[in-house]
C-alpha cells in the first residue's frame, strides 16, 4: 500500500490519503474511534442521535445550508454509526475537496446542537425505532448481538431506546463528543483524486488547535466479555429469521482472516456449504448465509437463515450438523475459491474511492497502519484447509451458543438440545431433525 500517505498532527489526529490519479472524484471523511460502545450506562443511543445532530447547523451554516452546499456541487454528505466507530463522509468531483473539507471540519468542530433541532431529530429516531421493529430480518440481529454479551453495552442496540433517546439534553451530547471525539482518536482519510499536502494544510488549520484526550481508561473490566445466549420472539408472521452463533475473533488475533475464509466457506455464496446443503438440496430455507464480525477484543461467527414455520424444526441441527463437518475437514479447493473470492473482494473495493478511504480508515484505527495489498495476500494465502478445521473444531465446540429467533418458533429445539447436540454428535456425523 505504498501509495498511502500519513501524517499524523502534534496533537495525535491522522491524515491518510491515497491518490488515485486517473479519477476526476473523491471520497473523503472523518473518523472517529467512538461509537455506541463507548457510551455510559445512561447514554444508550446517544452516539447516534451525536451522528444525525452534526448536521443540524453549525455556527456559519444551517441545516438546510449544508444540505444545499453540497448538493449544489453534486455532492454526497452522509455519515454512519457504528459499535465502535463513527464516521463522516463525502463524494465530491476533484475541484470541490475543499468544499467538502470545510463542511466535515464545521460539523465536527462548531455544531450549535440546538434545541428545536434536536426536538425534531428525536422525533426522527423514534421513527427509526419502529420501523427496526418492524423488520424482523433486521431487528433479529440485535437481538442476537444483545443474547452474545448479555448485559453489557456492546450489545446494545445502536439506536437506544424511545426512553434513552427522549431525555438527551444538549449538554449530554455535547459532553459525550468532548469526551470521546479527541484529535487521538481521529483519522482524516482520503482516496481519489486528492493532494496530500492540500488536505493536510486544511485539516491542520480546522483541527490543529484541539487538545489532545484524556488518558483512556484500560481497565480489564471494561473488555467485552462474550456470553452466549438465547433469544426469542413469537409473532405471527409468514417466516422465521433464526441467527445462530458463536464466539469469534477481534480485530488482531491470529485467526481474524482465518475466520472471514471459514464463513465464506459455511456461508459465502452460492457454492457455500449451507446454501447447497440447506437450500438446495434439503430446500430448508429461502435465505442462509454466514458471517463473522470482529471488534477491538472480541468478535462473533453466525449463521443466519429466513425458512418457514414448517422448516423450523429440522433447519437448525441441519445448519449444527454443517457447522461440525467443517471441523472435521475443509477441502483444499474450498481454499482456494474462497481466497479468491476474499482476494477478488479486496482488489475491487479498492477501484471505489469510497471503499478505498474508509477501508484505511478502519486499518489505521484498529491495527495503527494501513495493510498492503502483498501483506494481505500473503496472510491469505498462509491459511490451510487444516488450520480453518482446527478453528471450526475450535470456533463451534469451544464456546456456549447464542441464538436468536423472531417469528413463529414455536417449534424450534430449546438451546439445551442444540448445545447437546454440538456436544454430543461425532464430528462429520449429520444432527438428526427433531
Amino acid at each position: 500500500m505504498s501509495s498511502v500517505e500519513i501524517t499524523r498532527l502534534a496533537n495525535g489526529l491522522t491524515i491518510a490519503t491515497d491518490e488515485m490519479p486517473k479519477l476526476e472524484s473523491a471520497a473523503l471523511g472523518i473518523w472517529v474511534k467512538a461509537g455506541a460502545r463507548d457510551e455510559s450506562v445512561r447514554e444508550h443511543g446517544i452516539a447516534h442521535l451525536l451522528e444525525h445532530m452534526a448536521f443540524k447547523g453549525t455556527g456559519s451554516r444551517s441545516a438546510r445550508r449544508i444540505a444545499e452546499e453540497i448538493e449544489d456541487v453534486g455532492g454526497e454528505l452522509n455519515a454512519s454509526t457504528s459499535v465502535e466507530t463513527t464516521a463522516y463522509y463525502a463524494r465530491v468531483m476533484r475541484e470541490d475537496v475543499p468544499l467538502a473539507l470545510d463542511i466535515l471540519s464545521d460539523i465536527l468542530r462548531n455544531s450549535l446542537f440546538e434545541e428545536d433541532e434536536l426536538e425534531r431529530e428525536k422525533h426522527v429516531i423514534m421513527q427509526e425505532l419502529g420501523a427496526a421493529e418492524d423488520t424482523p430480518d433486521d431487528i433479529v440481529f440485535d437481538h442476537f448481538q444483545s443474547a452474545a454479551f448479555a448485559g453489557q453495552i456492546i450489545g446494545r442496540p445502536i439506536l437506544g431506546t424511545r426512553e434513552s433517546v427522549s431525555g438527551f439534553s444538549r449538554a449530554d451530547i455535547a459532553g459525550y463528543m468532548n469526551r470521546n471525539y479527541t484529535p487521538d482518536r481521529i483519522v482524516v482519510s482520503a482516496a481519489g483524486s486528492v493532494s496530500h499536502r492540500e488536505i493536510v494544510d486544511r485539516i491542520s488549520a480546522a483541527f490543529g488547535d484541539m487538545q489532545p484526550g484524556a488518558v483512556r481508561d484500560t481497565n480489564p473490566a471494561s473488555l467485552a466479555r462474550y456470553t452466549g445466549g438465547d433469544f426469542r420472539e413469537m409473532r405471527d408472521l409468514a417466516d422465521a429469521q433464526l441467527v445462530m452463533g458463536f464466539e469469534g475473533r477481534p480485530y488482531y488475533a491470529r485467526d481474524f482472516y482465518a475466520s472471514q475464509v471459514l464463513s465464506i466457506i459455511l456461508g459465502g455464496g452460492m457454492s457455500s456449504r449451507l446454501f447447497q446443503e440447506v437450500r438446495e438440496t434439503r430446500g430448508l430455507c429461502y435465505a442462509v448465509s454466514a458471517f463473522h464480525w470482529s471488534f477491538s477484543d472480541t468478535g462473533i461467527f453466525g449463521v443466519h437463515a429466513a425458512t418457514g414455520e414448517e422448516e423450523l424444526a429440522e433447519l437448525a441441527p441441519v445448519i449444527a450438523g454443517e457447522l461440525m463437518r467443517a471441523a472435521e475437514g475443509i477441502t483444499e479447493r474450498e481454499v482456494v475459491r474462497a481466497r479468491a473470492q476474499m482476494r477478488s473482494s479486496l482488489l475491487m473495493s479498492q477501484e471505489s474511492p469510497s471503499a478505498r478511504s474508509a477501508q484505511i480508515a478502519r486499518q489505521l484505527l484498529f491495527n495503527g497502519a494501513p495493510i498492503s495489498n502483498t501483506e494481505l495476500i500473503d496472510r491469505l494465502s498462509a491459511i490451510s484447509a487444516e488450520r480453518l478445521a482446527g478453528l471450526a473444531a475450535q470456533t463451534f465446540l469451544g464456546s456456549t451458543p447464542t441464538l436468536a429467533a423472531i417469528g413463529p418458533v414455536n417449534q424450534l429445539q430449546s438451546m439445551a438440545d442444540l448445545h447437546d447436540m454440538l456436544r454430543q454428535c461425532p464430528v462429520g456425523q449429520s444432527l438428526p431433525a427433531s
